[in-house]
């Protein structure tokens, strides 16, 4: 395998006080060659130069870690606690790969609706030997009504799969009371986050607050809503039908 320079790498996970071993900064290098080399026939991300995914994938998602003073789950993630995390709507494994890569306390499921990312997904797991990491395949408002899925979670993340209203639907019910919800948006996301809290309160959730940043070692502006469940969610959600998307609550 080729040599990487991680000197952007190292820099910005240094930003959010992360230091990768050697032996995951190798995991990261086989993860971003596997992905890169499976993209060339089936459609996994339009970011393949090293250094964007780097800062575009691998630093965004741990950025997550931003939020470790209003989540516990966070914080306990950061102290080496075992801490049960699911990635709603994965796609080519983020922000949950390089979660999983740095956190190995964490026991995290990969959710994707589409079988073959889920399969290139369970390939790169059992090539880089994690076994903190569970890949499903699976809708959410399907899966999110099960017993052996909802509310089985300290932390749910995702990242560019729907506005917040639509999102929290698929993703809230499988956060356990008093865990966290923590959905990576655009910068100007403010307005969506708004529309968005009818529907996190009738989930049973509480918005603590928005984490307004910089994505390291770039000029990307990102929010992460600090949504606190505060009670379990009705068995009125998630909504089947595609609801969720086309009637947002």
């Amino acid at each position: 395998m080729e040599q990487y320079d991680d000197t952007l790498l190292l820099s910005g996970l240094s930003k959010l006080g992360l230091t990768p071993s050697k032996e995951q900064l190798d995991m990261l290098h086989t993860f971003f060659y596997e992905m890169v080399e499976t993209n060339k026939v089936m459609n996994l991300t339009g970011i393949t130069e090293y250094q964007d995914v780097v800062v575009k994938h691998f630093i965004d998602s741990l950025c997550v870690v931003l939020a470790k003073e209003d989540s516990e789950a966070v914080r306990r993630l950061l102290a080496g606690e075992s801490v049960s995390v699911i990635d709603v709507g994965t796609g080519a494994g983020f922000p949950g790969m390089p979660m999983a890569i740095m956190f190995p306390n964490m026991k995290i499921a990969l959710m994707d609706s589409l079988n073959k990312r889920i399969g290139f997904l369970s390939r790169v797991v059992d090539m880089l030997g994690l076994t903190n990491v569970t890949c499903i395949h699976g809708r959410a408002e399907e899966l999110g009504i099960k017993a052996s899925y909802r509310e089985q979670y300290d932390l749910c993340v995702s990242r560019a799969v729907a506005r917040l209203a639509s999102l929290s639907e698929w993703c809230i019910p499988f956060v356990k009371v008093n865990g966290c919800f923590l959905p990576l948006k655009a910068g100007d996301s403010e307005e969506e986050i708004t529309e968005a809290l009818n529907a996190v309160k009738a989930l049973g959730c509480t918005h603590v607050k928005n984490i307004v940043y910089q994505v390291p070692e770039s000029d990307y502006n990102r929010v992460i809503p600090v949504i606190l469940k505060k009670q379990n969610t009705s068995s009125k959600y998630p909504r089947g039908g595609g609801k969720p998307l086309k009637q947002p609550l």
